[in-house]
């Protein structure tokens, strides 16, 4: 980042016009400290005045930028830098900035990339006018929400059918590493950005270059870049870039539904990511740590992230975010934690990866509270829970099978089989992101569709038919046609 730019763009953060800040406002007058300790990212403060604010802005020897976290005594706070420390020595100047970070907001933000800081990072040209929101909100008031329920279509087969998403909710993509977590949310941005009126953001915490890099070239040549904010906080900045980098995204998404009254889908890859900096962050802070090494406060700092998502009466944002969920034990408390705050759970297989079931989502294991017969309609719950059936049913006949052969069980349960088969290939499905690869033309399926081909297999029309004529369609009714 341009460390120099931080210490010169006080002007443009004058400008803010949001009055609440909470405990992150600013102070009646710049205070001078001098650094008294430096361990990596963490950095100790002593100040002859009042002490900065919880979450304010620090510039340290004019070039690097950090928060307060804590304040340890009547002089000295505790600082994390939001970049790298190299090179600062104890007894540099340290300059209290009077307020917290701040990130651009507007329409001049679509089709930018920017980093934690609200610089732009797509060698474009700098954003030098505008308004511009603290990191750190609070959420809105309870009497300011939405309470009704909508669907989200995402036109993803077994996402709307077992799985639907909430208009205003979050959604979360479970997964072990190479599932292909990343690979639908792309999709998810190239159906949804393209049919939808609102504006999309991606928030990449903890990000590979190389995949920042292909998703801003993917969604250019799609033509949704127009609609869409990007930014990044990589895995190779600092633990503190990292556990903010969230905060900045939701900014610029609260602009859009407060200010401009339009829906938001913000996609979060990868929200593990963000708790993993924070616990670098706590680990640094000398905190003790919590169950399996996590930092005492996740339920908090996760929270004080999630809250911030949702429906109001001026638009709504809506979250689909990637988990990772490590060695794929959904026990740990990063996967916990997350569960809580969502409203639909999508749970990517490993298992059916291998089998080439893709989108690897398992249909056992995921779940919304959005699929209640009073939400999305009696014969909408009525195919979702005869699938759900059939395919339990499969997965407990799976071990006679094994040991036993096909030819051994009956002829009930041979038909429960068959249908079982069909319903898993029908619900695969060949993206419009992946087609350079895998040769198959996407396809966006709407949910008329899918509940009509599934209730054709379950009434076993298609008990004859071969189950690769199945396999990485659209509608049910592409089996149909000559290969």
């Amino acid at each position: 980042m341009g460390e120099a730019q931080l210490a010169d763009d006080g002007e443009m953060d004058s400008t803010l016009t949001q009055p609440e800040q909470g405990s992150s406002g600013t102070t009646a007058e710049p205070q001078r400290g001098v650094v008294v300790a430096v361990r990596g990212s963490v950095v100790d403060v002593r100040f002859d005045g009042p002490l900065p604010l919880l979450n304010g802005r620090l510039i340290a020897d004019d070039r690097i930028g950090m928060e307060v976290l804590r304040q340890l005594d009547e002089q000295t706070v505790r600082a994390i830098s939001l970049v790298p420390t190299r090179g600062l020595a104890r007894g540099a100047e340290v300059v209290e900035m009077g307020q917290t970070f701040t990130v651009p907001v507007g329409r001049e933000t679509l089709g930018r990339m920017f980093n934690v800081f609200g610089e732009t990072i797509d060698q474009g040209d700098p954003l030098t006018a505008g308004q511009r929101w603290p990191l750190h909100r609070e959420p809105p008031p309870l009497t300011e929400r939405v309470t009704r329920s909508e669907i989200f279509t995402t036109g993803i087969k077994v996402i709307d059918l077992l799985s639907p998403l909430e208009r205003g909710g979050k959604a979360g993509l479970f997964g072990g590493a190479g599932v292909g977590k990343t690979v639908l949310i792309t999709e998810l941005i190239n159906n949804i950005v393209g049919q939808q009126e609102g504006v999309s953001l991606f928030c990449g915490i903890g990000e590979r270059c190389r995949e920042a890099e292909e998703l801003y070239r993917e969604m250019k040549d799609a033509g949704v870049l127009g609609q869409t904010t990007m930014v990044f906080g990589q895995m190779n900045e600092p633990p503190g870039a990292r556990f903010r980098v969230g905060h900045a995204a939701l900014t610029m998404a609260e602009y859009f539904r407060d200010v401009e009254k339009r829906d938001v889908l913000l996609l979060i890859d990868n929200i593990f990511r963000f708790i993993q900096a924070g616990t670098e962050v706590s680990g640094l802070m000398g905190q003790l740590p919590s169950r399996v090494g996590y930092q005492p406060t996740l339920a908090t700092e996760l929270s004080e992230l999630e809250e911030r998502i949702c429906t109001t009466v001026n638009g709504a944002i809506t979250s689909v975010q990637a988990v990772y969920v490590p060695a794929d034990d959904f026990t740990d408390p990063s996967a916990v934690h997350t569960f809580s705050h969502l409203s639909a759970s999508i749970v990517l297989s490993r298992k059916r990866a291998s089998e080439g079931l893709y989108p690897a989502i398992d249909p056992l294991q995921s779940g919304s509270k959005m699929s209640g017969a009073d939400v999305v309609g009696k014969h909408h719950y009525q195919v979702a829970q005869d699938v759900r059936r059939t395919l339990a049913q499969y997965e407990e006949l799976k071990d006679v099978i094994a040991m036993l052969g096909l030819e051994e069980l009956s002829r009930v349960d041979r038909r429960t089989v068959n249908r079982a088969r069909r319903l898993e290939r029908f619900l695969t499905q060949p993206f419009f992101t992946t087609g350079q690869f895998t040769g198959h033309k996407g396809r966006s399926v709407t949910i008329e569709e899918t509940i009509a081909g599934c209730e054709r297999i379950l009434a076993d029309e298609f008990h004859d038919v071969p189950e690769r004529t199945l396999y990485m369609i659209g509608s049910i009714e592409e089996a149909l046609k000559p290969s």
